[in-house]
């Protein structure tokens, strides 16, 4: 019998993109509220901003009428973003809905991979205003990045060129190196000549040469001298270890992409990156 696919798998490639997205926006900071709500409707056009104090306030909301993605603190008056994640996912009637933690206490979390199934992701307060707005519009409006050029390392044909398409169809150049070897030569030709060579470096952490994608990081934030803005790294793993997944964001990676792949989330979390990694330094949010 032929396999079904996971369900919320498919609900996630599925989630229609809006032109007048509807929001949900949950702090217990009025402040907090107000100026994440001002930056979405400045930098998303026709956006719908739904401001809620808490977790009893947003389960009204969701049951009155669907939303297309949802922001929340990590503490709430009466409960935490956690809960609130999992109120949107048993909502009645929801299609897979993007919920996104908005704390300051990010980096700690995705190092110690306290993450909960029912958060897709977590934004750190200390990117800025219009880092929060180009993360939200990687879900609900994704934009491609011009002319951006991805350096990617995978040793698998079949998998190298099923990512290469899900890349190229959002407009990025693909520079694809079967081993670490000659990715890292490639990496220290540029270096040499006072570039850097790609905006964004995607590599699968077990490779089958002598270099694993764990050494090529460690080039890259060692030896090359490349910070997370300078050169954000994307790594791939399948491994479910959660010690070994903090390992790679403590050595440099800025995020990871877990195997099976899934087009949507491999693609917000490149163009999240790319996008980061082109904004002048905001101030940070302050609760």
């Amino acid at each position: 019998m032929e396999a079904q696919p996971d369900k919320k798998a498919t609900d996630k490639l599925r989630h229609v993109v809006s032109d007048a997205p509807r929001v949900m926006v949950v702090d217990g900071s009025k402040l907090v509220r107000k100026l994440i709500g001002d930056v979405l409707r400045a930098e998303l056009p026709g956006a719908r901003v739904v401001a809620c104090g808490g977790l009893a306030e947003a389960r009204a909301e969701l049951e009155a009428e669907a939303v297309d993605l949802v922001t929340t603190s990590l503490v709430l008056p009466d409960g935490d973003g956690l809960a609130l994640a999992h109120t949107v996912r048993e909502a009645a009637g929801q299609s897979y809905v993007p919920v996104i933690v908005v704390s300051g206490d990010v980096q700690s979390r995705l190092e110690s991979r306290s993450l909960n199934d029912d958060v897709t992701d977590y934004f750190d307060k200390a990117l800025g205003h219009s880092a929060l707005a180009a993360f939200i519009r990687g879900y609900v409006q994704p934009q491609p990045v011009p002319g951006a050029r991805v350096l990617y390392v995978e040793d698998s044909r079949v998998v190298a060129a099923a990512t290469k398409r899900m890349l190229e169809r959002q407009g990025m150049e693909v520079l694809h190196f079967s081993d670490a070897e000659p990715a890292l030569d490639y990496l220290r030709e540029r270096h040499a000549a006072g570039e850097v060579g790609a905006d964004l470096l995607l590599t699968d952490v077990y490779l089958k040469g002598e270099l694993s994608g764990m050494d090529v990081l460690a080039e890259v934030r060692g030896p090359l001298g490349y910070g997370k803005r300078a050169l954000p790294v994307l790594v791939m793993t399948g491994d479910a270890n959660r010690e070994n997944q903090s390992q790679l964001l403590r050595d440099g990676a800025n995020d990871l992409v877990l195997k099976p792949i899934e087009e949507r989330l491999l693609v917000t979390k490149a163009l999240f990156q790319l996008r980061v990694a082109r904004l002048p330094e905001q101030p940070s949010f302050q609760s």
